[in-house]
């Protein structure tokens, strides 16, 4: 809408809109003028958002808020890969301090490995749920963690014998990791299902989820929707029983977050569960995260390593009821498993972490290039496959990057894709997961989605997702190292190939024969770049022969005299960790920051904030409205600015959400630019530029300067 538009005096409020649920109301501002300049008129959906989403709307969460160590990351990256990296894992330090903490005070976690070891002794079941990131945790406790390390029995009769016996043939079904949306979210979130407690609530009951069996719930941020609608829908069943009491439940109940508890008490969802008693509740908080708001990092970080410490404890525990010394240290148990000594290893682990950051640099930099000059990566493992797969899908929402490809795609879009040993894609599912792909039945979720969602916005997400949500996903991906891969999407010149092994895994690569060296061969061989990620227990002498060899070995694919790979090497003990815990904690630490580095390094951070974020769910619809309001009000309060341009009235929340909303529609219909521009991005300088010529700027405007120019230089120039 071109020219002045005149503001009804209901929008008034909504234009000065800036407080959450249960704050104290601020002194209100009047609107900024902004959308007169502009000439928007606020969307329906804008009004809505902003009116009746308040409790969506979490930028006072502490994981929300900027970290002071890494502040200007994005700056840093530009000269000084491995200094960048270093502030990166600085955040991590603050893990150490919590687990300090708890290590000091473990009674919720003790309790949490008793009821682990009784839940499986009473032939009871174990349930863990969680959300995005959360929910690949979730994914992880089953498919990385607990039946990899029982199929692993089974191949010793006479131990299994005694496993069977005591445990019954079953036991490595008997723990189920699921997250909203099931095996196909494990590709990208499906949209309206995390705003859902409907959706966690009818995940349960299909899972067949009873009273009497552990449910786990995590969340990063502590207000998932889905994630609370699991835990209190397991209470209810708790509290139709005859005779209940809080302290029964509680035992079976529990609930992993991390933000503080006065930080999330103004919202409705996430009280309930914080003032209920019958719910144990465990606090993780270790601060705002090294990317602001990015939960896959040190919260998920932390809830990995304790709920898989508590999951390991209790393995013990059952195993030493039955097995002898020696049959425990053949799996792996070489002494007692004491939970928290365990809690006190992670600052081993990050300081082991650290120690690799020269080599990680050299990889960012040379992943970072490789997209830079439009290649493609190709990341291989096999034992470290969840761990890698995880990290690989959750670029995309961070960093609004096009989701992995579909077969159905001619060409490649995505700039990254995970490869397994699998001889198709069936198979390679099986590898990932351990089981066949699980998907929603749609005819069971269809009528409860229909009849009891009553927002629209949130109904017709959920239907569209459902579609896409069935067990028929599986045939749209194929992560096998096998023909239909290896014609359509092989690598070329330029590409980069990513061998990820954890121990000993690595040897692989001297045997001609294997997968490993048959993935590094191929790379080479079509002058692609390669790098070899090695996660191990080796010592400094082992480590620099084997590096010695494996740099003889493909030595006839060098450059110069030296092979084209990078090698790094993150030597992490694996005394006592059947499970892999540590190895598979720090290799997402290693992965977590040097895709985040990488992401940095090509523009799409600014400072330490993510504003490259894709808006596909409600919670992150506010993350990015609040992203746009502190990036136009940062820069209006430079001196440089209002020496420029001059003093004026700061952007409200309310017209920041209107003209993201704006930028949202405006993409929808650029299909050749949607998939890996950023809204908050286009937002930002369509506002900035607008101010700085006091006159509107129109969107078509706005994303040819972004495309020419980029989000970060922009912003140099207008603080210039």
């Amino acid at each position: 809408m071109a020219g002045i538009l005149l503001i009804p005096t209901i929008l008034v409020g909504f234009l000065a809109l800036s407080t959450l649920p249960g704050q104290e109301q601020e002194q209100a501002s009047p609107p900024s003028g902004l959308l007169q300049l502009l000439g928007l008129e606020v969307s329906a959906e804008s009004l809505d958002y902003v009116q009746n989403k308040t409790q969506f709307q979490l930028h006072t969460l502490l994981t929300e808020q900027r970290h002071p160590k890494t502040w200007n990351l994005s700056e840093r990256i530009k000269t000084d890969i491995p200094a960048a990296l270093h502030m990166l894992f600085s955040v991590d330090e603050d893990i150490v301090k919590r687990l300090e903490e708890l290590a000091a005070s473990p009674q919720e976690l003790l309790r949490l490995t008793s009821e682990i070891k009784k839940t499986i002794l009473s032939g009871r079941k174990i349930y863990i749920y969680g959300c995005g990131a959360t929910g690949r945790l979730a994914k992880q406790m089953e498919s990385t963690f607990w039946r990899p390390f029982w199929n692993s029995l089974r191949q010793d009769k006479n131990l299994w014998l005694k496993v069977e016996k005591n445990l019954g043939p079953d036991i490595a079904d008997r723990l189920t990791g699921e997250m909203t949306g099931a095996d196909r979210a494990l590709i990208s979130s499906l949209e309206g299902f995390e705003d859902l407690q409907l959706i966690g609530r009818l995940q349960l009951l299909d899972h067949k989820v009873q009273r009497g069996d552990l449910v786990i719930c995590v969340t990063e941020g502590g207000e998932t929707s889905s994630v609370i609608g699991t835990i209190l829908t397991a209470l209810e069943q708790w509290k139709e029983a005859p005779g209940y009491s809080p302290e029964l439940s509680r035992q079976k109940l529990y609930f992993v977050y991390n933000n503080p508890d006065d930080r999330l008490r103004p919202f409705d969802r996430s009280r309930s569960v914080l003032e209920e008693p019958g719910i144990t509740k465990i606090n993780l908080t270790t601060g705002p995260m090294a990317i602001t708001g990015s939960t896959r990092m040190q919260a998920t970080t932390i809830e990995t390593y304790v709920v898989g410490t508590a999951l390991q404890a209790a393995v013990y525990d059952l195993l030493s009821g039955f097995l002898s010394g020696k049959e425990l240290q053949r799996i792996g148990f070489n002494r007692r498993y004491d939970l928290v000594e365990t809690l006190r290893d992670f600052g081993q682990v990050l300081a082991r972490v650290k120690a690799a950051v020269p080599r990680i640099a050299d990889w960012t930099g040379l992943e970072a290039s490789t997209y830079a000059d439009n290649h493609f990566s190709t990341y291989f493992a096999d034992k470290a496959l969840i761990t890698v797969f995880i990290d690989s899908t959750e670029r995309s929402p961070t960093f609004r990057l096009f989701p992995l490809d579909t077969v159905e795609e001619p060409a490649r879009r995505c700039w990254i894709q995970v490869w397994t040993p699998a001889t198709d894609r069936r198979q390679a599912w099986l590898n990932f997961l351990g089981r066949p792909f699980r998907g929603l039945r749609e005819d069971f979720y269809r009528p409860h989605f229909e009849e009891e969602v009553d927002d629209p916005y949130l109904r017709r997400a959920a239907l569209e997702s459902l579609k896409k949500a069935g067990d028929n996903q599986q045939e749209l991906y194929d992560f096998s190292f096998a023909e239909f891969n290896l014609k359509k999407r092989g690598p070329g010149p330029g590409d980069l190939g990513v061998l990820v092994c954890l121990s000993p895994e690595e040897n692989k690569l001297l045997d001609p024969g294997s997968a490993f060296s048959r993935f590094a061969r191929l790379f080479l061989e079509k002058q692609a770049r390669l790098v070899v990620v090695s996660v191990n227990d080796l010592n400094e002498k082992q480590t620099v022969a084997l590096e010695e060899k494996i740099n003889n070995s493909y030595r006839k694919f060098s450059s110069g005299g030296k092979p084209n790979l990078i090698q790094v090497w993150l030597n992490l003990n694996r005394d006592n960790d059947p499970f892999l815990l540590k190895q598979n904690v720090g290799l997402k630490m290693v992965l977590n920051a040097h895709s985040t580095a990488v992401m940095a390094r090509l523009g799409r951070v600014i400072g330490n904030t993510m504003t490259n974020v894709s808006p596909s769910n409600l919670k992150l619809i506010g993350r990015a409205t609040y992203l746009i309001q502190s990036h136009v009000n940062d820069c209006l309060r430079q001196p440089e600015w209002i020496k420029k341009y001059g003093r004026r009235p700061e952007i409200s929340y309310g017209e920041a959400n209107a003209v993201l909303y704006d930028s949202i529609a405006f993409l929808r219909d650029k299909q050749t630019v949607a998939g890996q521009t950023a809204e908050v991005a286009l937002s930002i300088i369509r506002i900035l530029e607008s101010l700085r010529l006091k006159k509107g700027v129109t969107n078509e405007e706005a994303l040819t300067i972004l495309q020419q120019v980029g989000l970060a230089d922009y912003l140099l120039q207008c603080q210039r």
